[in-house]
């Protein structure tokens, strides 16, 4: 039943007596072939032994079987589990045990596939996403973004009953971006307006009247180009690439995609998102397609940066399916590989520095910032980080602090 996995007698009584039993040998093959370790197998047919005795002791039918069940046995059972030893209790190994085995019921049609959630708002959100990406060609994680805002603004006015724009009020836009006793920022503020100010612009399509709601959204001030961009001199540059002088599990892979992001200015899913069709060996290039800009770019490989992706390829990447340049390293292995990772390996490079810094944009106008340095002209810059518009590199000029007191005017009063 459970192959080469060596189970306890009791563990393997509590399979044996559940409604999971005939699916075990296929749960242990779905384990096998997502390249799970032994020892995770062992470990996740624990969790699901615990599991199937919950199901019989509570006449749980095999179609029952869904994420609600899942919940109300991690989040009833468990905090006042008395069930006899050797059950599994911990909740990180129990949810991703039973995250494969939905995924394997329903990958061989033993369950339905899960249900998608129906109502008037859901109906709502999909035809405004589908505006945004016909109409305004937004980016998925732009959209993704203004739904999930938009959800809880009609959630908030309209429960699960039908959407009507003319029922909504200006205060309650007001409320919902200012709310009374929370402090948001400028650019929080911001986000969130225009969320709802696309959502109204997508209504008044539909022959709504809006003006008014539309004035109600609460405006933060901003003034274009007046701060000055954060960067990295060269010596943190420098200071950061030593951070993976002293081998980790997965360096190899962190370095080369830091590499991406500090000589070249990928974004985060840009680099999470390169294929290994991406890159020309022979001629030296980096090919980005499927990005925040939608067109494909071809840039020129830096010698170190290739090196590091190189490194990666021949010694550390695992053989696998996926065509990403950068892979999971460990089970399942053919799940695409998220941005999060890319945002969590700079994280911890900066720890590693000593640092409190957080965000990894900055690493875009370090490498605009240098590029200044040396002369680079300024379209050449708003090439290599894909702006579309001259006036988002402008920002980059302010950093050229040597130039501007060059031509900066004594400040009235001082002496000369």
């Amino acid at each position: 039943m459970t192959g080469d996995i060596n189970l306890q007698a009791q563990t393997r009584a509590w399979l044996a007596q559940s409604v999971l039993h005939p699916y075990v040998p296929s749960y242990t093959g779905h384990l096998e072939r997502g390249r799970y370790a032994p020892n995770t197998r062992r470990v996740y047919l624990c969790c699901v032994a615990h599991f199937a005795l919950w199901l019989t002791q509570n006449d749980v039918a095999l179609d029952a079987i869904d994420e609600s069940a899942v919940t109300r046995f991690v989040s009833g059972h468990l905090p006042h589990c008395d069930c006899p030893y050797p059950v599994r209790r911990g909740v990180h190994d129990i949810e991703a045990a039973l995250r494969q085995l939905l995924q394997m019921l329903r990958g061989d049609g033993t369950l339905p596939p899960r249900a998608v959630a129906a109502g008037h708002i859901v109906a709502e959100l999909a035809r405004f996403d589908a505006f945004m990406r016909d109409a305004g060609g937004l980016a998925a994680a732009t959209r993704e973004q203004r739904c999930r805002i938009l959800g809880q603004f009609l959630t908030e006015a309209f429960d699960a009953g039908p959407v009507v724009i003319a029922s909504i009020k200006p205060n309650a836009i007001r409320r919902f971006v200012l709310p009374g006793k929370a402090s948001r920022s400028a650019g929080t503020i911001r986000v969130m307006g225009g969320a709802i100010g696309c959502y109204l612009r997508f209504r008044a399509r539909d022959g709504d009247h809006i003006d008014g709601l539309r004035a109600a959204i609460p405006r933060a001030a901003h003034w274009r180009l007046g701060a000055l961009p954060d960067a990295l001199s060269d010596a943190e540059i420098t200071e950061l690439h030593g951070s993976f002088d002293a081998p980790f599990r997965s360096w190899r892979r962190a370095f080369a995609m830091v590499r991406c992001l500090t000589d070249l200015g990928l974004r985060c899913a840009d680099t999470a998102g390169l294929r290994l069709e991406d890159i020309d060996w022979v001629a030296g290039t980096i090919r980005l397609a499927g990005t925040k800009t939608r067109r494909i770019d071809i840039l020129p490989l830096p010698a170190a940066t290739g090196a590091a992706i190189a490194a990666y390829l021949r010694d550390e990447r695992p053989s696998t399916l996926d065509r990403a340049l950068f892979v999971r390293h460990v089970a399942p292995f053919d799940v695409p590989l998220g941005k999060g990772v890319v945002r969590r390996a700079f994280l911890a490079a900066y720890q590693r520095c000593g640092w409190t810094r957080t965000r990894v944009h900055i690493l875009r106008h370090s490498v605009a910032s240098r590029l200044l340095r040396a002369g680079t002209p300024m379209k050449e810059i708003a090439d290599i980080l894909r702006h579309r518009s001259l006036d988002t590199s402008a920002i980059y000029t302010k950093v050229d602090l040597t130039r501007l007191a060059l031509v900066a005017l004594p400040w009235p009063g001082s002496v000369t």
